[in-house]
């Protein structure tokens, strides 16, 4: 499985896309930090964390007895570059070469 593959897989599902939010708000949470807003096991949420750890999505560190979860956005952005940037500039660009022929017209 590709790169890509993992990270569409590891964003794929909602409970993934909720940890890596509560990341975002704030990193180096602990399991039990991540599990206490989740209505699910302790075993369910360490699967999560395990796909996106697989994906590159969280990154971890052991601080004595504990382990830290962190964020990784960069395969996020190399999804966006690939799949999402390329699609929309030719858009964004054609609207605003429109947004200036249309106010030099109005002038």
């Amino acid at each position: 499985m590709s790169d890509d593959d993992l990270v569409f897989k590891a964003l794929a599902d909602p409970t993934r896309r909720h940890l890596l939010d509560q990341l975002f708000e704030r990193d180096g949470r602990t399991l039990t930090e991540l599990e206490s807003e989740l209505e699910m096991t302790r075993f369910g949420v360490m699967k999560h964390l395990r796909l996106l750890e697989e994906a590159g999505l969280v990154t971890t560190r052991k601080e004595g007895r504990e382990k830290r979860h962190f964020l990784n956005p960069v395969p996020i952005r190399l999804i966006h570059d690939r799949w999402i940037d390329k699609y929309t500039e030719h858009h964004v660009s054609v609207l605003a070469d429109l947004k200036r022929e249309l106010e030099a017209d109005h002038d």
